[in-house]
């Protein structure tokens, strides 16, 4: 893949294809987000950080353990509720004879892991969150969308009701080529998309800019990051306290995060990169991973590109990507999300915070 034609985005990583639906109702606020991968599936493993996680067929990830391949990853909010959206994509691709064989013709369980972010009762109504409908809205979407599409960034899908230290979150995504010594001389591609929800900060207080951006620039290009004025940090910090003061209980939270790679890699380098993807979320969230978090990581491989088996080193170039990919992602998350006022409470952006266009 060639610099131009990339999105910067998860579905970078050929064959993946990601899919955003939201609850309906005047007082929902909340909704799921599905990770498809191209048929047949991908190898798939899973770290789980936080304290709290609400999760769903992550034990089948296990190295150990018989599934080899996955057909989706769902990401939904609701917290333990919103799983029930991986019935709905489970059902789906049974219907499409996707999943692992288990008999005849058609005799297929799909595996379908699946975590979920805190963000009951934040438009208004507790019980407005995603249930086996919204799963299979969701998946739709994602297949009905062309190969290496744009991929919607900010309040949609399981982003929609994210928060972030009293900020709006949402889903963000990226992605970067590697020049790790793949065999033919080929490059990697390893992406991420995240869904910013934390109950930690994503704003260094002493600065206002994004904690993530010290080490992605300011747009992402490396370039040195643009600090806010004193004034507009410290009348933007007010306009945060006054909105988390309005908005009663201060949110509760969970980081979710899909990082993918096209290299050949086995399950457990796959679990091994899921693992140091974490860092890329510690860079960006502080403090992260306490008992009161969810955060989990997904990290799936499609196999396209080979890394050399003479030097086991090479793989430590798509560790460190993937790292890069899941801060980056975090910020344009915080950057693409658009403020909310709703019955459940006040929660600004951040461009409308610091006067960002």
């Amino acid at each position: 893949m060639s610099d131009t034609t990339r999105n910067d985005a998860l579905t970078d990583v050929a064959g993946l294809r990601v899919g955003h639906a939201r609850v309906p109702g005047a007082l929902a606020l909340s909704g799921t987000t599905v990770v498809l991968a191209a048929e047949g599936g991908a190898i798939a493993a899973v770290d789980v950080r936080g304290g709290g996680p609400g999760t769903r067929e992550t034990d089948a990830l296990d190295p150990r353990n018989l599934v080899q391949r996955i057909e989706a990853v769902v990401l939904t909010g609701g917290s333990a509720y919103g799983l029930d959206a991986a019935s709905g994509v489970m059902a789906w691709l049974e219907e499409q004879g996707r999943g692992v064989p288990v008999g005849g013709p058609g005799q297929v369980v799909p595996v379908v892991p699946a975590a979920c972010v805190f963000d009951l009762g934040r438009g208004g109504d507790w019980r407005a969150r995603p249930d086996a409908s919204t799963g299979r809205a969701a998946v739709v979407n994602a297949a009905n969308s062309a190969v290496g599409a744009p991929v919607a960034m900010g309040g949609v899908g399981a982003g929609t009701g994210a928060v972030a230290g009293g900020l709006k979150g949402g889903i963000g995504t990226a992605s970067m080529l590697v020049d790790a010594p793949a065999v033919g001389g080929r490059r990697i591609t390893v992406a991420a998309l995240v869904v910013v929800n934390a109950v930690g900060s994503v704003i260094d207080p002493l600065t206002g800019v994004l904690y993530g951006q010290h080490f992605t620039g300011a747009d992402g290009t490396g370039e040195p990051v643009k600090r806010p004025s004193p004034g507009v940090h410290a009348t933007a910090l007010r306009r945060l306290e006054e909105a988390q003061a309005a908005s009663g209980p201060a949110p509760l939270n969970t980081t979710l995060a899909v990082v993918a790679t096209d290299a050949v890699i086995t399950r457990a380098q796959a679990q091994k990169l899921a693992g140091t993807a974490h860092d890329g979320i510690a860079r960006a969230v502080r403090p992260v991973h306490l008992l009161s978090d969810g955060d989990t990581v997904f990290a799936l491989a499609t196999e396209e590109v080979p890394l050399p088996q003479e030097n086991p080193l090479a793989f430590n170039n798509v560790l460190a990507a993937g790292a890069d990919v899941v801060t980056e992602a975090i910020v344009k998350a915080i950057l693409a999300a658009d403020g909310v006022t709703a019955a459940g409470g006040t929660f600004p952006s951040y461009r409308e915070l610091y006067d960002i266009n």
